[in-house]
């Protein structure tokens, strides 16, 4: 019935509310943050008069945008005090998200991690452009900048993120052979199978937030990590299972521990070898992965 349908604010606001998620997880790697921003942004939004509104989502995206920024440069001070090294929170995503290649590779623990080494309004555009394919001048609306600044930052973010990003696209089902042969490695201890699909450089990064035990440093080279993962893992061994599951867009591993959620291991494959190794264990950044995540762009 027409009275049960939202007012226009409402309607319009739902209608992009997963496209708002997407871009504020995109900017801050945290999925109860890019949360708080969505409220932000609804409640600016409410105040709106749509009557002056020409594209709704450009403006919302804008809302989302500033919000998020504020929150980027807050979280870098969080960060700093940070116990050992800081890992974006991991979420259970649908197939769908796995289909859209580009959005799959933009929301993966890995593209995350390289855009960590953005500065903020530098992951911003990135994110704007590359992701969502906004134009130059709904950008420089967003972030507060000239079309023209904006032209220089994406061109200094592309090139950036080029020179960290992985080395090609990797397909899923790439992912998930490499994860098939990770995962029989270690369920069966056998160390010469675990370094014969670890890269030489592989880099293991563990997140406990100082309230789980984890590696509190990088873990570099094929050696030492498949070392520290058969250690690990021997010591639980009658206590732990593994299930692979979509992560970011990618196949990935859960850890339970006598049925509970542990520990989420994502990858990053390059040639066909895992580079890195994320670990997340810290249990508030495993509340989202309880249930799936739906991302848009």
């Amino acid at each position: 019935m027409a009275e049960d349908r939202p007012d226009p604010a409402t309607e319009a606001f739902l209608a992009h509310r997963n496209l708002l998620f997407t871009v504020a997880y995109e900017m801050l790697g945290l999925a109860a943050d890019a949360e708080d921003v969505l409220q932000e942004t609804w409640l600016r939004w409410a105040n709106v008069d749509l009557d002056t509104v020409r594209d709704q989502r450009a403006y919302l995206v804008r809302i989302t945008t500033r919000q998020a920024l504020s929150r980027l440069r807050t979280l870098g001070r969080r960060k700093e005090s940070y116990v050992g090294p800081w890992l974006p929170e991991p979420l259970l995503t649908a197939p769908d998200v796995a289909a859209d290649v580009e959005l799959a590779d933009s929301v993966s623990m890995a593209m995350l991690l390289v855009l960590e080494t953005l500065a903020p309004t530098e992951r911003a555009v990135f994110v704007l452009r590359e992701v969502f394919d906004f134009g130059y001048d709904e950008i420089a609306e967003a972030v507060g900048k000239s079309p023209a600044a904006v032209r220089q930052i994406a061109h200094r973010a592309r090139a950036h993120v080029a020179a960290r990003r992985p080395r090609g696209v990797v397909s899923p089902a790439e992912t998930r052979g490499a994860l098939d042969a990770f995962q029989r490695a270690v369920e069966t201890g056998d160390l010469q199978s675990l370094l014969d699909i670890l890269a030489p450089d592989v880099v293991l990064l563990g997140d406990g937030g100082g309230v789980k035990q984890a590696v509190l440093r990088p873990i570099v080279g094929a050696d030492r990590v498949a070392r520290v993962l058969a250690a690990g893992l021997g010591r639980i061994a009658d206590a732990a299972s593994l299930q692979q599951v979509q992560v970011n867009g990618y196949p990935a591993l859960i850890l339970r521990l006598d049925g509970e959620l542990d520990t989420v291991v994502a990858l990053r494959i390059d040639d066909g070898l895992i580079t890195g190794l994320y670990a997340v264990r810290n249990p508030e950044k495993l509340s989202h992965l309880q249930r799936e995540t739906v991302l848009r762009r």
